[in-house]
């Protein structure tokens, strides 16, 4: 069966589609709409698809289309929701429930009859988290409902009917800036932390700071200080604002300043967008790394200790990490290392393990160039201390996505542990050509042999934790809820180091592999020839730099690249130069 996914993006709803689909044996192909509508018909046309799944649309699909193929829209919203605002409203208005719906697609916007419909429980989160975890997992099964029903030639869809009492949702609007404003003088903690993540990680909230206008991002609820007049800086801590309400405060990690010509610019840790125009005497709070747990809502690296094992967190905003942040974390790993455990677990953050360098912030330095070579230097440090370290047994646990030198990150440890539903994108070239480092010219072949490696760093495709544990690229699939995943990690984690004589001897192969292959190769080799093309990649053109302009600025190239569209595949990517 042929199946094409029409999506505006090839987001993580897409990818997980198209893991997921590609897995269960479908010949799957993508088509992004970019808005031309003949090109989109003629693709649509060359694949001859026997089922069109629109996974993330922000454009209307024309009739030539649905006319001709069954094409069924996927919908963040319950029964009857007719937004392109969908989830914006259901946490903005604090909802306990909401849902995803698979519908066909017809000349009405999310009108059309319903195939599957699926609802789950609200979280407090921001409106990308809920999207990538319980709108994902929900859109996931309401999937398998309708190719079942598809095979059926006697199911018929449900038209939508709002007379019928099982279809609560209504059309709602788009939501504005004028619908998300907060009013620091009037609005509680609780109601403004819910604009600003139903707005998180797009569009943002618009505010104003110092007569700056800014875009709000990665809110969290201060329990502790208090005082100063609502909406004032009254501390800041880890580069992230505290701002004074009329019952509290609240931390907002990132900024995006709006331009004067009307245009956002980069979102960035929020001192630095703020640069120039914080009072003086603002407090700013010191974390001490080397203590144990989070001492501020607004923290990014942490570690707890249990049972002679060390938890490493790193939920770092969108999980992308930048030189400052990859030298903290090397700096906390390096404590955690002299500490009494058997083992350290780095669990990376709940939304994301990691993506790699931090794309904005190098966009946004004086020279991207020598930004983006500190970055990378900085996140091989890390690999280097993790491939080193002989005396402790090293688990990656990935609750989250992870791409490029994220996954290469966590390929440094000893064992690989990964949540079930997981997506993993383990190359670079898809960034303007970017050859990669983080030491995966080591990592990589050893886990999957040298062919699998360039196959998976060449054809530049997402694969899911199933697929990664049947390469070697991963040892195990845990649970797809994230509170039995957790669990489920700390219960192997302390079965690993239980027995002593198990452990020791663990201990021993890994440093005596460590020492054959230093002795084959030293690492420094392996960096090194890593970094000669990282530097051709960064100084000796600038096809790296125009992808990461169009990645940070999010502009589209209005091409499907050949990779996920394999009905127009050549002979090389499509990189939009």
């Amino acid at each position: 069966m042929r199946i094409l996914l029409i999506s505006t993006a090839f987001n993580g709803l897409t990818q997980r589609f198209f893991t997921e689909l590609s897995d269960a044996g479908y010949k799957v192909s993508v088509e992004l709409h970019h808005g031309i509508n003949e090109k989109l018909v003629a693709g649509v046309k060359l694949f001859k698809p026997d089922l069109i799944i629109c996974p993330y649309l922000t454009r209307h699909i024309s009739a030539e289309i649905y006319n001709n193929y069954p094409c069924i829209i996927v919908h963040p919203g319950i029964k009857g929701d007719r937004s392109a605002s969908s989830l914006d409203w259901a946490i903005q208005n604090d909802l306990s429930e909401w849902g995803v719906t698979l519908l066909q697609a017809n000349e009405e916007m999310d009108a059309g009859d319903i195939w599957s419909s699926k609802t789950f429980p609200m979280r407090l989160a921001t409106k990308s988290s809920l999207y990538n975890r319980e709108v994902t997992e929900t859109a996931i099964k309401c999937l398998w409902e309708v190719l079942t029903f598809f095979a059926s030639p006697d199911f018929i869809p449900e038209p939508l009917d709002y007379n019928n009492p099982n279809v609560s949702g209504r059309f709602q609007p788009f939501m504005k800036q004028v619908d998300r404003e907060i009013n620091w003088d009037t609005q509680t903690t609780d109601e403004i932390i819910r604009h600003i993540l139903a707005a998180d990680g797009s569009p943002g909230v618009l505010d104003e700071i110092y007569s700056k206008p800014v875009y709000l991002y990665n809110v969290h609820k201060e329990h502790k200080l208090t005082g100063g007049k609502p909406g004032d800086i009254i501390a800041i801590a880890n580069q992230a604002i505290c701002r004074a309400t009329i019952d509290g405060a609240v931390w907002i990690g990132h900024l995006k300043p709006k331009l004067a010509n009307g245009v956002a610019g980069i979102k960035l840790p929020a001192t630095r967008v703020l640069a120039g125009l914080l009072p003086k005497d603002v407090d700013d709070i010191a974390i001490d790394y080397t203590k144990e747990g989070k001492q501020l809502p607004c923290q990014e690296i942490w570690y707890l200790q249990e049972d002679h094992i060390a938890y490493l967190y790193f939920d770092v905003h969108n999980g992308a990490l930048n030189t400052q942040q990859c030298q903290l974390l090397l700096k906390v790993y390096k404590h955690v290392a002299t500490l009494s455990v058997k083992a350290i677990v780095l669990l990376g953050g709940e939304n994301y393990w990691s993506n790699g360098i931090h794309l904005n912030t190098i966009e946004a330095a004086e020279n991207p160039a020598n930004e983006s070579w500190l970055n990378i230097n900085a996140i091989n440090d890390i690999v280097q201390q993790l491939l080193a370290t002989n005396d402790k047994l090293t688990i990656s646990a990935m609750a989250g996505n992870a791409g490029a030198g994220g996954v290469m990150l966590a390929l440094g440890a000893d064992v690989v542990f990964a949540r079930q539903g997981v997506v993993l994108n383990p190359h670079y070239k898809s960034m303007g050509g970017l050859y990669g480092s983080e030491y995966w010219t080591y990592c990589l072949p050893k886990r999957i042999g040298h062919k699998k490696a360039l196959e998976l760093t060449e054809q530049c495709l997402p694969i899911s934790a199933n697929v990664a544990l049947q390469i070697g690229l991963i040892d195990k699939v845990l649970d797809t809820e994230h509170h039995l995943f957790y669990s489920q990690v700390k219960h192997l984690a302390r079965t690993l180091i239980s027995d002593h004589g198990a452990l020791l001897q663990m201990l021993n192969n890994k440093s005596e592999k460590r020492a054959a292959d230093e002795l084959n190769q030293p690492l420094s080799l392996y960096r090194m020839a890593e970094l000669k093309n990282m530097y051709a990649n960064f100084y000796g053109c600038d096809k790296y730099h125009k992808a990461r302009q169009r990645f940070v600025f999010k502009i589209a190239c209005n091409e499907t690249p050949d990779n996920i569209a394999i009905h127009r595949r050549k002979n090389s990517l499509v990189t939009c130069d």
